[in-house]
């Protein structure tokens, strides 16, 4: 038998004959996983409600409607992305709701896979480490992070975002429109342009000014399809804090919410605003050390993402989507440290313990949690000042050559020209 048929003289291929019982395994765990979605919704139906509010912007869209006058679901949810973001929803309202909610689920699942795909890129894996067992077996467990499975419950677009970024950030500089991609989920959700200052002050200017192209093409979509709305947009809503929600509540794991939840304020103006613009600066000079003194990319992308989940005026739990990459990115680090896999498992624990839902918070309750119940109902922003931090501990002195990986420290420019990716977790 040729060893086209998968023997040489006889005798299997070494790993195939185990291969294809881990893909029937992990396929099957998932599976089992997604089971555990349906069942849960026959015993309390998720209510999907931001897929809804989609579908109504788009309906908005494709008719002419008043894009920010309308309000869906029992809880009174208005229109509060661009226009160019109604544009894209259109295609929702060829479908009826509740088959909408269906392929909800299913792209949702698909986009996570992406996205566990595309971290292990980020993070240096190489093709033995994310085989399609890896990745359906991740995709499995990660659907009950708290951030994801509220992703799933919302009907939400964080997933693909997400990946968008990811997939744009990932390619190598110089190449072709590097950073469009990234703009164009900006002109979706405002908070990825932060990116582009990240690009800035990592001297990579032609990457971040292609992300103000790409976001400044949405917005001129968005205006030639719709520019009363575009005009009410840019010029009124997207300083409208309150149209999205109410900050201090524990659905919002920003720095606000903390520091509202903390100070017994809904409003606390400068005494939010002052720290904000202290992390945004902190935050970022973290992503820029991390690149220029590790020459680590992937890890100045995440430092730059939760520095837009923190100074964010309102981050609900399900934005936390990036806890994915970051996950992956510790997971490809632990190997032969004891220290590091237990840093892993406390951050995994934060991801799905769902402590903020635990603590008495209906009504106004959250206004007024003692000191001891604050960590627990923030613990994604605590999480996020923890890890800035830590970077900053790190990167606090160039590594020298032993310290470095193979005996040498990589360079951005090295780690471009050894890789089309981000370079080891």
């Amino acid at each position: 038998m040729s060893a086209a048929d998968g023997t040489r003289t006889g005798r299997p291929v070494r790993g195939q004959g185990i291969a294809r019982p881990r893909v029937v395994l992990a396929a099957a765990l998932l599976m089992a996983s997604l089971a555990g979605l349906w069942m849960l919704y026959q015993v309390q139906p998720l209510p999907m409600s931001d897929i809804a509010v989609y579908r109504a912007e788009g309906q908005a869209a494709s008719v002419g409607g008043d894009l920010y006058g309308f309000t869906v679901t029992k809880w009174a949810l208005p229109a509060t992305y661009p226009p160019f973001a109604a544009v894209l929803f259109i295609p929702t309202t060829w479908l009826s709701l509740g088959t909408l909610k269906v392929a909800a689920v299913l792209v949702n699942a698909v986009l996570l896979a992406l996205l566990v795909h595309l971290s292990c890129k980020a993070a240096g894996l190489g093709k033995a480490d994310r085989t399609a067992p890896v990745i359906l077996a991740a995709t499995a467990l990660g659907l009950w992070l708290e951030p994801v499975f509220q992703t799933f419950v919302f009907g939400q677009v964080n997933l693909a975002l997400t990946c968008l970024v990811l997939w744009d950030l990932s390619r190598p500089d110089g190449a072709r429109l590097k950073g469009f991609a990234t703009g164009i989920a900006a002109g979706i959700k405002l908070t990825p342009a932060i990116f582009a200052v990240y690009l800035l002050v990592t001297g990579r200017v032609k990457a971040a000014f292609t992300v103000l192209g790409g976001f400044l093409a949405s917005a001129l979509l968005g205006w030639l399809v719709l520019p009363a709305a575009s005009i009410e947009f840019w010029t009124r809503r997207m300083f409208e804090t309150g149209r999205v929600g109410k900050t201090w509540i524990v659905d919002n794991q920003s720095l606000q919410g903390l520091i509202t939840r903390v100070l017994h304020d809904p409003e606390p103006g400068l005494l939010w605003a002052v720290p904000a613009l202290l992390t945004a600066a902190a935050g970022l000079y973290a992503a820029r050390r991390v690149y220029l003194r590790r020459g680590l990319d992937s890890w100045g992308v995440l430092c730059t993402a939760v520095t837009a989940l923190l100074v964010s005026p309102i981050s609900w739990s399900h934005h936390w989507v990036w806890c994915v990459p970051l996950l992956v990115a510790l997971a490809a680090r632990t190997r032969g440290h004891a220290g590091r896999r237990a840093l892993l498992a406390a951050v995994t624990l934060v991801f799905t313990a769902r402590t903020m839902w635990m603590i008495p918070h209906t009504g106004d309750l959250d206004l007024y949690f003692s000191w001891w119940q604050q960590p627990f109902a923030a613990p994604y922003p605590v999480l996020g000042l923890a890890l800035l931090a830590a970077v900053f501990w790190w990167t606090r002195q160039t590594p020298g050559v032993s310290d470095a990986p193979c005996g040498r420290l990589p360079t951005p420019r090295v780690e471009q020209e050894l890789s089309s990716g981000f370079r080891a977790g």
